[in-house]
């Protein structure tokens, strides 16, 4: 098997090879780690690459294989942990300048959980500074590079992930998804990215933006998010927010099809602008679902709109965390980000109020279409992968921060808390990925994860990889 090969192998395969004793957690972890020092310099997927203390962790692994200890579901197996999530002992540096020395106590219960199941944390990734925008780029950590096409854009917030995951660094990486960093990375990409229901992953600390921070998987394959869901769900006393239950055998029924589920697809939501190319990438995917035995109908939902709703609350919420630092930090921040901060400071409490009001009520203009349907199709991102250093694509709109409207999206499901995934639908002309958005009901994160491994099934995206070896 070549050092590719192993390297995009999924977890749930290399997991069942570790307990077999036909693949040593040493020999796994190496190789990663290799390919990471070999890969990175060129894509920038990790700011910090914890080597030494993986390399231990893979020796005590392979020990506890060949003492035939009670392993853990991913026991050997590497994992990557985003920049803005605490790790223990290891740097936490959320992609700014203010906390680039900055090393937790304490590992978030997620992270603690995958440790538990006996993974191995290979390092950080990157993130724009505190997830402020849906691409990539930051003043500490520099620009990361879409592995389908060196010099364009990852997408983020989750940056780092989506490119390690494409790249094969690794077979499981955690996201974060406040308005779209789960679901933007992994179409930009062109990898699976789950956003979670709000709450079903604990978060600790608790983000201050009014609960539409979701903890996710970004992985290569289905059934490699659904192996992580099934370690990282569940409810935690750090999170008061967290849900009150146990995680569902994400894996163990995740083959179990779709056949009659009614699925509606709207190809612009509410008349969102698409990019033509996009929008005919992700007509023909949507046809596996009727191929898989799902009723598809096309729809014209008639959400509320949110994009001024967002656009206040967005950039309220960075200058109540943020604008305090300005006075120090203002020249080793992103401008943009800056410019956010200063437009935040303009809103009034009375905007922010009503802009909070509208979102609570947003769910009344959407709860009436998932009553009716099991799962609803969209376009995961507007547009394919932008060149690094654009906030917005050619020919749209240009503002000083506002990046919001090409990833309409994407936030409407961060305000109602549902999970939402973003599959690999096909790529463009140029080669750039192309990604299938799949929201589900209320908690309903396991139909959401049986209909992007339907999906898969039918549609298998693995054996076309960026031409990176």
């Amino acid at each position: 098997m070549t050092e590719a090969d192993l390297c995009y192998t999924p977890a749930t395969k290399l997991a069942a090879l570790i307990r077999a004793k036909k693949l040593s957690p040493v020999e796994l972890t190496r190789t990663v780690l290799e390919r990471i020092e070999r890969l990175n310099p060129r894509l920038n997927a990790f700011c910090t690459v914890t080597a030494d203390s993986a390399m231990k962790g893979a020796r005590e692994a392979e020990q506890a294989v060949m003492k035939k200890r009670k392993l853990g579901p991913i026991h050997g197996i590497p994992f990557s942990v985003k920049d803005l999530s605490f790790t223990a002992g290891v740097k936490t540096m959320g992609g700014s300048h203010i906390f680039a020395d900055r090393v937790p106590e304490h590992d978030a219960p997620f992270v603690r959980r995958l440790k538990e199941a006996g993974g191995i944390l290979i390092g950080k990734t990157t993130t724009p500074e505190f997830g402020w925008k849906a691409l990539s780029g930051c003043p500490l950590t520099g620009d990361t590079h879409n592995p389908w096409k060196l010099g364009f854009n990852t997408g983020g917030s989750s940056s780092g992930a989506g490119a390690a995951a494409a790249a094969g660094l690794g077979p499981l990486h955690q996201g974060s998804d406040g308005a779209g960093s789960i679901r933007v990375p992994s179409s930009f990409c062109g990898v699976f990215g789950h956003k979670p229901s709000y709450g079903r992953i604990p978060q600790w600390p608790v983000s201050n933006n009014d609960y539409t921070t979701h903890n996710g998987p970004m992985t290569w394959t289905v059934g490699d998010s659904a192996l992580m869901m099934s370690i990282m769900a569940g409810p935690d006393d750090w999170d008061r927010t967290s849900l009150d239950a146990a995680p569902a055998d994400y894996l163990g029924k995740l083959n179990r099809g779709i056949k009659g589920l009614r699925v509606a697809w709207s190809p612009k939501l509410d008349g969102l602008r698409v990019d033509p190319e996009v929008a005919e990438v992700v007509k023909r995917a949507v046809g596996a679902f009727k191929e898989t035995g799902a009723k598809v109908e096309e729809v014209t939902p008639g959400f509320a709109d949110t994009h001024d709703m967002i656009r206040v609350m967005w950039c309220a919420h960075y200058a109540g965390a943020w604008g305090p630092y300005l006075p120090k930090w203002r020249e080793k921040m992103d401008p943009a980000f800056v410019a956010c901060i200063e437009d935040g400071m303009k809103v009034s409490v009375v905007d922010y109020i009503d802009a909070r009001g509208k979102k609570l009520t947003h769910w009344d203009s959407v709860r009436p279409l998932f009553e009716k349907y099991d799962l609803l199709l969209t376009p995961s991102v507007s547009v394919p992968a932008l060149p690094l250093g654009r906030i917005n694509p050619e020919g749209w709109p240009q503002h000083p921060w506002d990046w919001l409207g090409w990833a309409s999206f994407s936030y409407p499901f961060n305000f109602t808390g549902q999970p939402a995934c973003s599959i690999p639908a096909g790529h463009t002309k140029a080669g750039l990925p192309v990604g299938l958005q799949i929201v589900g009901r209320r908690f309903a994160d396991l139909t959401v994860l049986q209909a992007a491994a339907a999906f898969e099934k039918a549609r298998p995206w693995q054996k076309k990889r960026p031409e990176l070896d």
